[in-house]
Protein backbone atom coordinates (compact mmCIF):
# COMPACT_ATOMS: atom_id res chain seq x y z
CA UNK A 1 0.00 0.00 0.00
CA UNK A 2 1.34 3.42 -0.95
CA UNK A 3 1.85 6.17 1.61
CA UNK A 4 0.18 9.56 1.12
CA UNK A 5 2.45 12.08 2.87
CA UNK A 6 -0.38 14.63 2.95
CA UNK A 7 -2.08 12.36 5.51
CA UNK A 8 1.01 11.76 7.65
CA UNK A 9 1.22 14.30 10.47
CA UNK A 10 3.99 15.61 12.66
CA UNK A 11 2.68 17.30 15.79
CA UNK A 12 4.84 19.72 17.76
CA UNK A 13 5.54 18.36 21.23
CA UNK A 14 4.52 14.81 20.31
CA UNK A 15 6.92 11.98 19.54
CA UNK A 16 6.43 10.07 16.30
CA UNK A 17 4.18 10.40 13.29
CA UNK A 18 0.41 10.15 13.01
CA UNK A 19 -1.98 9.12 10.26
CA UNK A 20 -4.81 11.62 9.77
CA UNK A 21 -8.18 9.88 10.09
CA UNK A 22 -10.85 12.60 10.30
CA UNK A 23 -11.56 16.11 11.37
CA UNK A 24 -13.20 16.72 14.73
CA UNK A 25 -15.16 19.71 15.97
CA UNK A 26 -12.11 21.14 17.70
CA UNK A 27 -9.24 19.62 15.75
CA UNK A 28 -8.18 16.39 14.11
CA UNK A 29 -8.37 12.69 14.90
CA UNK A 30 -5.21 10.75 14.11
CA UNK A 31 -3.64 7.36 14.75
CA UNK A 32 -0.06 6.84 15.83
CA UNK A 33 1.91 4.97 13.17
CA UNK A 34 3.95 3.06 15.73
CA UNK A 35 1.42 2.39 18.49
CA UNK A 36 -1.84 2.42 16.51
CA UNK A 37 -3.54 4.34 19.32
CA UNK A 38 -5.98 7.09 18.36
CA UNK A 39 -5.54 10.65 19.52
CA UNK A 40 -7.55 13.84 19.12
CA UNK A 41 -5.45 16.96 18.60
CA UNK A 42 -7.07 20.31 19.29
CA UNK A 43 -6.88 23.38 17.07
CA UNK A 44 -4.04 24.79 19.18
CA UNK A 45 -1.76 21.87 18.29
CA UNK A 46 0.89 22.74 15.74
CA UNK A 47 0.20 20.08 13.12
CA UNK A 48 2.22 19.78 9.92
CA UNK A 49 1.73 17.26 7.13
CA UNK A 50 4.91 15.72 5.77
CA UNK A 51 3.65 16.50 2.27
CA UNK A 52 4.06 20.22 3.05
CA UNK A 53 7.69 19.99 4.17
CA UNK A 54 10.68 20.73 1.96
CA UNK A 55 14.36 21.08 2.67
CA UNK A 56 16.62 23.80 1.36
CA UNK A 57 19.18 23.13 -1.33
CA UNK A 58 21.56 25.50 -3.07
CA UNK A 59 19.22 25.43 -6.08
CA UNK A 60 15.96 25.99 -4.16
CA UNK A 61 13.89 23.45 -2.25
CA UNK A 62 13.26 19.71 -2.51
CA UNK A 63 10.09 18.02 -1.27
CA UNK A 64 10.43 15.63 1.65
CA UNK A 65 9.01 12.81 -0.49
CA UNK A 66 11.95 13.23 -2.89
CA UNK A 67 14.39 13.41 0.04
CA UNK A 68 13.08 10.08 1.35
CA UNK A 69 13.45 8.58 -2.14
CA UNK A 70 17.06 9.71 -2.41
CA UNK A 71 17.79 8.43 1.11
CA UNK A 72 16.30 5.06 0.14
CA UNK A 73 18.59 4.92 -2.93
CA UNK A 74 21.62 5.47 -0.69
CA UNK A 75 20.54 3.24 2.22
CA UNK A 76 18.82 0.42 0.37
CA UNK A 77 16.96 -1.77 2.87
CA UNK A 78 18.99 -0.54 5.87
CA UNK A 79 17.58 1.87 8.43
CA UNK A 80 18.88 5.42 8.51
CA UNK A 81 21.16 6.35 11.41
CA UNK A 82 19.11 7.29 14.46
CA UNK A 83 18.75 10.85 15.67
CA UNK A 84 21.29 9.97 18.37
CA UNK A 85 23.99 9.49 15.72
CA UNK A 86 26.83 11.98 15.51
CA UNK A 87 26.41 15.17 13.51
CA UNK A 88 29.18 14.01 11.16
CA UNK A 89 27.38 10.73 10.42
CA UNK A 90 24.13 12.56 9.64
CA UNK A 91 25.87 15.12 7.44
CA UNK A 92 27.64 12.29 5.58
CA UNK A 93 24.29 10.60 4.84
CA UNK A 94 22.72 13.80 3.55
CA UNK A 95 25.84 14.68 1.50
CA UNK A 96 25.42 11.32 -0.26
CA UNK A 97 21.66 11.57 -0.68
CA UNK A 98 21.32 15.30 -1.41
CA UNK A 99 24.80 16.62 -2.24
CA UNK A 100 23.59 20.20 -2.74
CA UNK A 101 21.65 20.64 0.52
CA UNK A 102 22.05 24.13 1.98
CA UNK A 103 24.16 23.69 5.11
CA UNK A 104 23.32 27.22 6.24
CA UNK A 105 19.55 26.57 6.40
CA UNK A 106 19.25 22.78 6.80
CA UNK A 107 20.59 22.13 10.29
CA UNK A 108 21.59 18.94 12.09
CA UNK A 109 18.43 19.28 14.21
CA UNK A 110 16.40 19.10 10.98
CA UNK A 111 18.42 16.08 9.83
CA UNK A 112 17.58 14.30 13.10
CA UNK A 113 13.86 14.78 12.48
CA UNK A 114 14.13 13.59 8.87
CA UNK A 115 16.01 10.38 9.77
CA UNK A 116 13.52 9.62 12.57
CA UNK A 117 10.62 10.15 10.16
CA UNK A 118 12.32 8.03 7.50
CA UNK A 119 12.81 5.14 9.92
CA UNK A 120 9.26 5.37 11.24
CA UNK A 121 7.79 5.38 7.73
CA UNK A 122 10.04 2.51 6.70
CA UNK A 123 9.05 0.40 9.71
CA UNK A 124 5.35 1.25 10.12
CA UNK A 125 4.11 2.47 6.73
CA UNK A 126 5.77 2.40 3.31
CA UNK A 127 8.47 4.28 1.45
CA UNK A 128 6.42 3.83 -1.72
CA UNK A 129 4.63 7.17 -2.00
CA UNK A 130 1.50 8.21 -3.88
CA UNK A 131 2.17 10.60 -6.73
CA UNK A 132 0.01 13.61 -7.57
CA UNK A 133 -1.54 11.72 -10.50
CA UNK A 134 -2.56 8.77 -8.27
CA UNK A 135 -4.35 11.03 -5.81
Amino acid sequence: MKTDLTKILSVSGQHGLYLYLASARNGAIAESLAGKNRVCFDVKSRITTLGDISIYTNEGEIKLQDVFGKMHEVLGDKDAPTSKASADELKKLFKEAIPDYDGDRFYVSHMKKVVDWYNELKNFASLDFETEEEK
